[in-house]
């Protein structure tokens, strides 16, 4: 049975419907999963116009439900009206408020199952009054009735993957919210995510520090003593290999993030700045939540909008990703459904040791 993929089409004066149509049309796509775009026909109609021809005919199959949705077409949930304005490049009221009711049916169908992954086409800002990830996050935790676990969010690029302690805050706001706790918090939920989304068994991550040259001993700041450094510390003794704190200037340009499975930097830019000068066709992911969704790394890109120069290969990766993720987790969740019972006992020095419990012959088998 292949995958349903609800693909949300974000700001509809940005390059959000140029990007899924260009991503899905080519070859061999719908052998993969079934898209279910949440958008509308008649908007959708103003950015093909801009197309070349190739993209000219395009029939959409209109339905109500993703149960409906046909394998090898372009399904399409009608999510606002014919009416919204489109005036291509220029941000709205109306295109934010259209963004939102994609992306708040997108979730609806996610949530009941639906729907198997979530990919969100960019919108602005103001539309959720922050970003897709503090707003899925609170949606969750809020559908679970509970404060829930927190989500991370990390770019990724082949074996290069960046998360963030801080999101979209300003820079005045970052040193407050750099804390020993919000560290560590952030670090489990990037093992989890890379143990069970990337199939990475034992990650290595890097931890970045907040000041220039890592505080320079205190210096240029204590954060990386008092705060960043003991994090690290509770870390590995939980079993996280994490290390650190690395001064984030030269981190990147050396190369030295090669040596690693995932970057956890302290705020926004300190992040997604060297990782997009490393690849503008990245995936914004949001780990740690029940649900996967994924993006490009890109903006609305206002500036290109309508001229049928945006680069679909962000969005496609994106889909390829949340495909990877659904396929990982799947096998991860399978191969630990049933883990073997153990006890512990004391060795020869008194030191705990797990011995787990083989009922095949009744005996006991080291875990060495």
């Amino acid at each position: 049975m292949k995958p349903i993929i609800a693909i949300t089409t974000g700001d509809t004066n940005g390059i959000g419907y140029e990007v899924i149509i260009k991503a899905l049309l080519e070859a061999h796509m719908f052998e993969l999963f079934k898209p279910v775009i949440y958008g509308n026909a008649a908007v959708a109609k103003h950015h093909i116009q801009t197309l070349g021809e190739y993209w000219r005919n395009i029939n959409w199959n209109t339905i109500e439900s993703p149960e409906q949705a046909k394998d090898g077409r372009l399904n399409l949930i009608v999510s606002y009206p014919d009416s919204v304005p489109v005036t291509l490049g220029v941000p709205s009221e109306e295109a934010n408020k259209a963004a939102k009711a994609s992306l708040d049916r997108a979730c609806k169908d996610l949530k009941e199952g639906k729907v198997h992954a979530l990919v969100t086409a960019p919108l602005n800002k103001e539309a959720l009054h922050g970003g897709h990830t503090e707003y899925l996050e609170k949606l969750m935790a809020k559908d679970e009735g509970t404060k829930g676990e927190g989500s991370l969010m990390m770019l990724c690029s082949g074996n290069l993957r960046v998360a963030l302690v801080c999101n979209h805050v300003s820079i005045a706001e970052i040193p407050a919210q750099i804390t020993e706790e919000r560290i560590l918090a952030k670090l489990n939920l990037l093992q989890r995510s890379l143990i069970r989304d990337f199939g990475l068994e034992k990650p290595r991550i890097a931890v970045l520090a907040l000041n220039p040259h890592a505080g320079d001993q205190g210096l240029l700041g204590k954060e990386e003593q008092e705060i960043i450094a003991p994090a690290i510390q509770k870390a590995n003794e939980q079993g996280i290999w994490a290390f650190g704190p690395y001064a984030a200037d030269g981190f990147f340009g050396t190369g030295h993030y090669k040596q690693f499975d995932a970057v956890l930097a302290m705020y926004h830019d300190q992040g997604l700045i060297p990782f997009k000068t490393l690849d503008m066709s990245g995936v914004n992911y949001t780990a740690g939540l029940s649900i996967v969704r994924t993006s490009p790394d890109h903006g609305t890109a206002y500036d290109i909008t309508g001229k049928d120069q945006a680069d679909e290969s962000s969005m496609r990766n994106a889909l390829f990703m949340a495909l990877d993720i659904l396929r990982a987790r799947a096998e991860y969740d399978e191969m630990t459904a049933n883990p073997l019972p153990f006890i512990e006992r004391a060795d020869t020095e008194g030191k705990p040791r797990r011995e787990f419990i083989d009922f095949k012959t009744t005996r006991y088998n080291d875990d060495k």
